[in-house]
């Protein structure tokens, strides 16, 4: 396996609990959260700056946000009691099926 993926998941994990700790920050007025926050996001972008010595930006930037929005999606409806309505799972699951095809089918994508 690239190691590029591996640094795309850190980035990906790292990317999706910043998100979550914005949600909890209430506009960067609690302390904890606001640090999660900058200190996830700092990870997340330190970690897709290594991806990008392996994988192509374009590969690299369509599985990280897409997989990301997934997540994000998820967790807010776990997490944070957010409805998804059938639109919203049709279009992630839109998403979802694109990072697939990208990585399965696409010659751009690093392997």
């Amino acid at each position: 396996m690239n190691s590029g993926y591996l640094y795309l998941a850190a980035a990906i994990v790292a990317e999706v609990v910043a998100t979550s700790a914005l949600k909890s920050s209430e506009g960067f007025t609690r302390l904890g959260p606001s640090a999660v926050v900058v200190i996830g996001y700092g990870i997340a972008f330190w970690c897709l700056s290594m991806v990008l010595r392996t994988v192509p930006i374009g590969v690299a930037y369509a599985i990280w946000s897409g997989v990301g929005i997934a997540l994000i999606a998820l967790i807010g409806w776990i997490v944070f009691k957010q409805s998804l309505d059938l639109a919203a799972l049709v279009g992630i699951g839109l998403i979802v099926t694109g990072v697939v095809v990208l990585q399965v089918f696409s010659k751009s994508s690093a392997h």
